[in-house]
């Protein structure tokens, strides 16, 4: 009969496996602490509290196409600025300044707009200018980033007890632009990566659609902004011009 001993450790290897556990140590897909719940409960209030932040914005067209938005915003007041660019297979192919506030959206840098314009027998504007609707499936993908900016803030802070129960979780430590962070996983697949030093939002990743690509929101330089919009002087509505606002693709 075998001896049983040797399906046993010996006593020093007992302690060598139990020192190199550490007890501490955080698993990926794990359930949020109630220091967890506070951060994440403070989030976009925080966002409001500062004020302000830049930003980086991706979305993908498709696999070769993607919509890349680098400006600011001013998040009390919902308005921000930025430039947009598209491309394809990594080559731009166009390239646009935005304005938008929580009602409308500013399109300008639009070469040919102001001739475009002074042919139709209006002022040689240089934006044109658009409602901003509540999103819905078929927003065009501008609509979707800016919308989805203008929601990274709150005004009061949520229940930390709300994020204990439900599908939040620890994902793990990533740095981000050098800044260490903590990602955790929200609803519908979206997570947020939290800067560990000062509990800003530096990233926000959502789907666009079911098992479809991510927007990708990463900020920097939390702080306050004062964002002035176009003057109408320099605008003409979109909805006067709907040749030119389909022409340029506003």
């Amino acid at each position: 009969m075998p001896a049983r001993r040797a399906l046993l450790p010996r006593a020093g290897l007992v302690v060598v496996l139990l020192a190199g556990c550490d007890s501490d140590e955080r698993v990926a897909g794990e359930p949020v602490t109630a220091e967890d719940a506070a951060v994440l409960a403070g989030l976009l209030h925080r966002n409001h509290e500062e004020g302000g932040a830049d930003f980086v914005a991706t979305a993908p067209f498709s696999d070769d196409a993607v919509l890349t938005l680098t400006g600011e915003i001013d998040f009390r007041r919902g308005v921000g600025q930025a430039q947009a660019v598209t491309t394809v297979d990594d080559e731009e192919v166009d390239t646009r300044t935005l304005f938008f506030d929580r009602d409308e959206l500013w399109t300008g840098d639009l070469p040919g707009l102001p001739e475009a314009l002074a042919g139709d027998g209006a002022p040689a504007a240089s934006y044109l200018r658009r409602s901003l609707p509540a999103g819905t499936p078929e927003s065009p993908l501008i609509d979707v980033v800016v919308q989805a900016l203008q929601n990274l803030t709150a005004g009061t802070a949520d229940e930390p007890e709300s994020f204990l129960t439900g599908p939040y979780r620890w994902q793990g430590e990533q740095a981000i632009d050098g800044r260490p962070t903590t990602v955790y996983r929200l609803r519908e697949g979206r997570t947020v990566a939290v800067d560990d030093v000062d509990t800003t939002l530096v990233q926000y990743r959502s789907p666009l659609r079911d098992d479809g690509p991510e927007l990708t929101i990463t900020l920097a330089d939390h702080g306050a902004r004062r964002l002035a919009l176009p003057t109408e002087e320099e605008t003409a509505a979109a909805a006067d011009h709907p040749g030119i606002a389909d022409t340029f693709g506003v």
